[in-house]
């Protein structure tokens, strides 16, 4: 098999996008596991994650180091989480989910890899887990609400000036008659206050009706 390393722990082998197991054996989502000089690898499903997806499709911020402390809004039952806590094994990822129910699945993928934090928690309330948090490097946000941009604005007091927010934004969420791009404009609109548009990366083939955005907090 051939391995190439295109950023820091987010790996190709033979074309398809994997991070090395922080868990030898296990499996989040059902993913394949190779093995490859004798280092075992996990293979990141862009149809399962918009991270990988967007990756795929030429995101050039790639801004996930080793040792980073992220805070995940919306880490639902942990696929694309578990493969940062890959790529952010000297760190911290803190997983922020409202529903008990993908609350469950979480706590079980939590359970075996002791980067990740599980936070039952609205993401409005910010209150809730503020004591939990340290100064962040990273902000990952994928939740379905009308009012994402606001999510990120309340949550952007943990990231640290100069951090990186990476941004989904789903227009279906916020309303089905009008047109995704214009939404998109609004979305970012209201965030240019603290934040600068780095990049935004269309998702087709591997999803739709989403915009994934880079963006980095301004030095105010």
């Amino acid at each position: 098999m051939k391995i190439i390393d295109i950023s820091h722990g987010i790996y190709k082998i033979d074309g398809k996008l994997a991070t090395e197991n922080s868990v030898k054996g296990a499996k989040v989502y059902g993913e394949d596991l190779v093995m490859v000089d004798g280092k075992e690898y996990r293979l990141w499903n862009p149809y399962r994650s918009k991270l990988a997806a967007a990756i795929i499709n030429g995101m050039k911020n790639i801004s996930l180091l080793e040792t980073d402390n992220v805070l995940y809004l919306g880490a639902a039952t942990g696929t694309t989480a578990s493969h940062v806590s890959d790529i952010t094994k000297g760190g911290k990822v803190f997983c922020v989910e409202l529903s008990e129910r993908n609350m469950r699945d979480l706590l079980n993928v939590c359970g075996k890899r002791t980067n990740m934090l599980p936070i039952l928690s609205d993401a409005r309330l910010t209150e809730r887990y503020s004591k939990y948090l340290p100064v962040c490097d990273v902000i990952y946000q994928d939740i379905s609400s009308k009012d994402q941009a606001e999510i990120l604005n309340k949550n952007s007091k943990f990231l640290k000036a100069g951090g990186i927010a990476y941004f989904i934004i789903k227009s279906q969420s916020i309303d089905i008659s009008r047109n995704p791009e214009n939404i998109y404009a609004e979305e970012l609109a209201k965030l240019s206050k603290d934040f600068e548009i780095l990049e935004r990366i269309d998702l087709e083939p591997f999803d739709s009706l989403h915009l994934f955005t880079v963006l980095r907090k301004k030095d105010l």
